[in-house]
């Protein structure tokens, strides 16, 4: 493998990036070994492996993995490979089991990863210590409110100082909608589809390109939002009208669009279709509002948590992975979420409308698919990999003095974007944690707000 020199690659002083970045076979190893090794990386929601015995596999870069409840309760990411010689371990998405079992030569592994049975080990094995075969659990967890976060690299920061001021725009996603902290589970299972674009693209994209909004005029036509037949049109029904919308980096990489209302903005009606909807979220709304106070005021919209997970506040509420298959191929996983103790019509609503709105078969990600896999189309020429893309917009607009922490702009800003391949090339570049989480600068090719 050529390793190549990201810092020429990503000039984000002159807000420069190279096309290499979207399909290069090289620089995709590199991440695998330097980035995806190294980052926290979101791993599932605690809701789908509710019991003792219940495993959900998931991915960790291009590593299979597997999220278990042991029979004690605790929760476990383990490495889906066989010690004996590799083989995966588990080979359905989900289930219930009391071992993982190795279809190749047997051994079984209990749910917490021990090995527990070798066949014809007394004969084969004498004096193997079979503790020190378990399967390879990762360095580190997080459970954050019900998301499951790990990284391989034992000397990460913890997971909350990885996350650092981002974490209050995370939990928008997370918390309950009347106020109350945690409370969310998944549901609908979890939509997994492939498509033919690098990673980093939708990454970017949620980081808080708001730019691209013409791409879906064809849906706001429709008007498929909760809210449509009541004359609403477009996706999504306009909660933050009168709010200031806000895009903030953060120096790890992460990147978010929220919005803030003025002070106790009343209930903007959403969800007009059902009145009973309605009345929930009305009440959810001014519940929230009584708990929180003037927090109440930041609300979601979209973020990206370095490197590939990212997530949809409130319309549609969900968490998405963008996990990469090569440079020029991605699988998309989807988890949507609602609150755990909603009513069941609520559920039911938001099932249609999420649905609709994100996933393969979604009318707005379609969307975002189209542009995505043809920006990575669009990188492959020997005369385009020539020219770099141009990330200039808003560059010094932004400050780091607003009342939300970060380094935020009030207009729409593509500073997120390069900040996050910023830290991109500080991973591959090698460079120690105190880089990588912002604290130091590890290059001259940054820019001012660095």
């Amino acid at each position: 493998m050529a390793r190549l020199d990201t810092d020429r690659l990503v000039d984000t002083r002159n807000g420069l990036i190279s096309r290499e970045l979207f399909v290069n076979k090289d620089l995709y190893q590199q991440e695998l070994e330097t980035l995806f090794t190294r980052a926290w990386l979101f791993v599932g929601h605690e809701s789908l492996i509710p019991n003792p015995g219940d495993y959900f596999v998931s991915r960790m870069g291009a590593e299979s993995v597997i999220l278990s409840r042991d029979k004690a309760g605790g929760i476990h990411v383990l490495l889906n490979t066989c010690r004996h010689r590799g083989m995966k371990v588990c080979l359905y998405d989900e289930g219930n089991t009391t071992h993982f079992t190795c279809p190749y030569h047997h051994w079984s592994y209990a749910t917490d990863g021990q090995l527990v049975g070798v066949p014809q080990y007394d004969t084969l094995y004498p004096g193997m210590d079979r503790s020190q075969w378990s399967l390879i659990e990762v360095a580190q967890m997080a459970n954050y409110k019900g998301t499951i976060w790990a990284t391989w690299d034992k000397d990460a920061p913890p997971f909350l100082d990885y996350l650092g001021a981002a974490r209050e725009h995370l939990d928008l996603a997370l918390d309950c909608r009347d106020g109350r902290e945690g409370g969310s589970e998944a549901f609908l299972g979890v939509h997994k589809w492939i498509i033919p674009c690098n990673w980093k693209l939708p990454a970017e994209n949620f980081c808080g390109d708001t730019y691209h909004n013409p791409s879906h005029r064809s849906v706001d036509m429709i008007g498929i939002g909760p809210s449509a037949r009541s004359g609403t049109k477009g996706r999504r029904d306009d909660e933050l009208k009168g709010a200031q919308h806000v895009w903030v980096s953060f120096p790890a990489g992460h990147g978010i669009h929220s919005a803030i209302q003025p002070a106790m903005m009343p209930y903007a009606e959403a969800f007009r279709d059902t009145p009973v909807i309605e009345e929930y979220f009305r009440h959810c709304y001014e519940e929230r509002q009584r708990r929180l106070g003037e927090k109440s005021r930041l609300l979601p919209f979209v973020g990206t948590i370095f490197p590939n997970s990212s997530y949809h506040g409130r319309q549609p509420r969900s968490i998405c992975m963008w996990h990469p298959h090569g440079p020029e191929s991605t699988e998309v996983w989807r988890i949507f979420l609602v609150d755990k103790d909603a009513p069941a019509e609520v559920k039911d609503l938001l099932r249609h409308f999420y649905m609709r709105y994100s996933g393969p078969a979604g009318m707005t990600e379609q969307d975002d698919m189209e542009n995505w896999n043809y920006a990575t189309a669009g990188a492959r020429g020997v005369i385009a990999r020539r020219y770099p893309l141009n990330y200039q917009q808003s560059m010094g607009a932004g400050k780091d003095d607003d009342p939300v922490a970060g380094h935020v702009s009030v207009q729409i800003t593509e500073e997120n974007s390069r900040r996050f391949y910023a830290r991109w090339s500080d991973y591959l570049a090698g460079r120690d944690w105190d880089v990588l989480m912002g604290r130091r600068d590890g290059t001259p090719r940054r820019a001012a707000a660095e």
